[in-house]
C-alpha cells in the first residue's frame, strides 16, 4: 500500500577538504575519563512533561548524555544512524566535536508533548530512517541499483537503549508495517485534525512527522523517548569508505539481482557501495525481510567492531572525518548537542561488539488485516511487553550467555539441530559408533541414538554420505568431523550418514553462522561478527 510522503528540506553538508591529516599529539586533544555521574531520577515529576529540552537544567542535576521490518527498502539508514552514537566512543576532545555541531540540523521534536510515559534509567533514542539520496551520483545510482528520486518516507524505525552505566546498547527494531494506533493529531500535510485511528507504524511520519512518530511509539511501548535522530542514507557510502570498509563474513554465496549484490562465500571487506547492497538485499532467499534483518544486525555489529578496534577513533582528526560524513544527513532534537555527545563518548570508550544486543519486536500475527489500512504485523502482547519492560527497567534483553571454553565453535551454514544423522562404525573398535553418536548429539546434531555397524569394517577415513539435495547440511556435518570425506549418494534422502573410520579423534564444536530468524530472538554483537582468521 502506498503511503503519502512529505519532502524534507535538504540540509547543507560540511565536507573535509585536502589530504587526510595524520595522528595528532595527545596533548592537543586531552582525553580524560570523567567519573561516572551519580544516578538521579530522570524527572522530578514522574508522570508529567519533561524539562524543556535545550533549556537550563534543574540545579544540582548533572547533564544527561544522549546517544539509537516488514520492508525497509533502504535499511542502511539504521546503520548510519547508529554510527553517530558508536563513533563517539573514543572520548574525542571537545574542540573536535564542537566543530561538527553545526553539521546537525536540529528541531523541537518534543514540542508541547504531555502525558508521556515515566522516565526510566538509561537513555532511549528513537532512530528513524528516510530514503534521501540527493548527493549520490548517477553512476552510483546505476551501479548499485538505487532507483529514482527519494520520497523521504520512513522505512526504518528503531529504539536504541543505552544503559545507565553506559556499558550496554540494546537495539530494538520496530517493523514499519506494525499495526499501530495514533493519538489525536493534526495532519502535517493537509492541516486536518484527526482523532486517534489505526495505521501502519511508518504512516505516522507521513501524517504528523517526528512528533506523531514519537507519540505513537511511546503509546505502543510505554517507553519514554529521550532523543530523536532522523537519518537519510546519502552519507552511508561515504561513512563506510572513510572507515576503510567493514568486514563481513558469509558461509553461503549471496546474490541478489534486485540490488546487484554478488558475494561468494568467505570474508569480505565491503566499501560503501557494496555495503549499501548488502543491507538492502531482500531477494536472497524465501525469508526476505527476516534474513535482511539478520544482515543488518551483522553489519551493525561489524561496524561497531571496526570503529572501536581499529584505532580510528583514537585519532581526533580521523574521527572528525568519519563523523562529518555521518552527520551531514542527520536531523536531531534540540537536546542532542556537543556536550551530550562528548559525555557519552567518554563513558563508552570501552564499548565493543559484546556490549551490544539486537532484536526485533516479537510478532504475534503476520498479515493482520485492518480495514482501510491493509495487511499489518500485530505484535505478540505478552512477549513484547516483557521486551519493553526490560528497556524501562534498564535490564539486558536476554540473560548473559556463558562464554564457551576452548576454541570458538566453527560456523556452519545449517543449524545442527536441523540435521538428522545416522552413525555407523566402520572399524573393529568396539563402542566407536556410540562414542561418535554421543559426541555429535552433544554438539547439537539430531542423531538417531541407535548407531550400528557398517558393512565395511575397515574404513580408514571417516565418511559423510549425503543426498546432493542436502549438500549444505553435509558441509555443516563434515565441519564437525575434521578430516572427513564427503560422499554424495543420490536418493539417500534427508538423513545423513556418518561412517566412523580409524582416523576419528573427536567431534569439533559447530554453531550456525547466522542468528535465528524468528522475531524476538536476541543476539549479541560478538555472535555475528567475523571470527579470527
Amino acid at each position: 500500500m502506498g503511503l503519502r510522503c512529505s519532502r524534507i528540506p535538504r540540509h547543507s553538508h560540511v565536507r573535509p577538504h585536502g589530504p587526510r591529516p595524520g595522528p595528532v599529539p595527545a596533548e592537543v586533544f586531552p582525553l580524560p575519563t570523567p567519573p561516572r555521574s551519580s544516578r538521579v531520577p530522570a524527572s522530578t515529576n514522574r508522570g508529567g512533561p519533561p524539562p524543556q529540552r535545550g533549556g537550563p537544567r534543574p540545579s544540582g542535576r548533572p547533564p544527561r548524555p544522549p546517544v539509537r521490518r516488514k520492508k525497509p527498502r533502504w535499511a542502511m539508514r539504521a546503520v548510519t544512524a547508529l554510527s553517530v552514537v558508536v563513533l563517539a566512543s573514543a572520548g574525542i576532545g571537545h574542540a573536535v566535536l564542537s566543530s561538527l555541531d553545526s553539521d546537525i540540523s536540529r528541531f523541537d521534536a518534543f514540542k508541547d508533548m504531555k502525558n508521556r510515559p515515566r522516565a526510566g534509567d538509561g537513555m532511549n533514542v528513537l532512530m528513524v530512517g528516510t530514503d534521501g539520496r540527493d548527493e549520490i551520483t548517477e553512476e552510483e545510482r546505476r551501479k548499485y541499483r538505487l532507483g529514482g528520486a527519494p520520497c523521504h518516507c520512513t522505512d526504518t524505525i528503531m529504539i536504541v537503549h543505552i544503559s545507565e552505566d553506559r556499558e550496554r546498547a540494546s537495539v530494538v527494531s520496530l517493523p514499519r508495517d506494525s499495526y499501530a494506533e495514533t493519538p489525536g493529531h493534526t495532519d502535517r500535510t493537509t492541516g486536518e485534525h484527526h482523532k486517534g485511528h489505526p495505521l501502519k507504524l511508518n504512516a505516522a511520519y507521513a501524517e504528523g512527522g517526528p512528533q506523531l512518530t514519537i507519540r505513537t511509539v511511546e503509546n505502543m511501548t510505554r517507553v519514554k523517548i529521550d532523543h530523536y535522530l532522523e537519518v537519510d542514507f546519502t552519507s552511508f557510502m561515504k561513512t563506510v569508505d572513510v572507515l576503510g570498509g567493514v568486514r563481513i563474513c558469509t558461509v553461503q554465496p549471496l546474490k541478489d539481482s534486485y540490488t546487484g549484490l554478488d558475494l561468494p562465500a568467505g570474508s569480505h571487506t565491503l566499501m560503501g557501495g557494496q555495503a549499501l547492497q548488502y543491507v538492502r538485499a531482500r531477494h536472497l532467499d524465501g525469508a526476505s525481510d527476516l534474513s535482511r534483518m539478520k544482515r543488518q544486525q551483522r553489519f551493525l555489529a561489524a561496524l561497531i567492531d571496526r570503529a572501536t578496534s581499529s584505532g580510528i577513533l583514537l585519532n581526533p582528526l580521523k574521527f572528525r572525518d568519519v563523523t562529518r560524513a555521518v552527520l551531514g544527513s542527520v536531523r536531531a532534537d534540540q537536546g542532542f548537542g556537543t556536550d551530550e555527545l562528548l559525555t557519552l563518548g567518554r563513558a563508552m570508550r570501552n564499548f565493543s561488539p559484546s556490549s551490544s544486543e539486537f532484536t526485533t519486536v516479537p510478532i504475534g500475527q503476520m498479515g493482520y488485516a485492518v480495514k482501510g489500512v491493509g495487511s499489518t504485523l500485530k505484535w505478540d502482547p505478552a512477549k513484547s511487553e516483557r521486551l519493553f519492560d526490560a528497556l524501562r527497567e534498564d535490564k539486558p534483553l536476554a540473560a548473559p550467555k556463558p562464554r564457551p571454553k576452548g576454541p570458538a565453535p566453527v560456523r556452519v551454514p545449517v543449524d545442527p539441530k536441523q540435521i538428522r544423522v545416522q552413525v555407523e562404525n566402520g572399524t573393529r573398535t568396539s563402542g566407536l559408533g556410540k562414542r561418535v553418536d554421543d559426541a555429535l548429539a552433544a554438539t547439537g546434531f539430531r542423531t538417531t541414538k541407535a548407531p550400528r555397524n557398517a558393512e565395511d569394517r575397515a574404513v580408514g577415513r571417516t565418511v559423510v554420505a549425503y543426498d546432493p539435495r542436502w549438500d549444505q547440511s553435509a558441509k555443516s556435518l563434515a565441519a564437525a568431523l575434521p578430516g572427513s570425506e564427503l560422499k554424495p549418494v543420490k536418493g539417500q534422502g534427508a538423513t545423513l550418514k556418518v561412517i566412523a573410520g580409524a582416523d576419528f579423534e573427536k567431534v569439533a564444536k559447530v554453531r550456525p553462522a547466522d542468528p535465528p530468524q524468528e522475531s524476538g530472538t536476541v543476539v549479541r554483537g560478538d555472535e555475528v561478527v567475523c571470527g579470527e582468521e
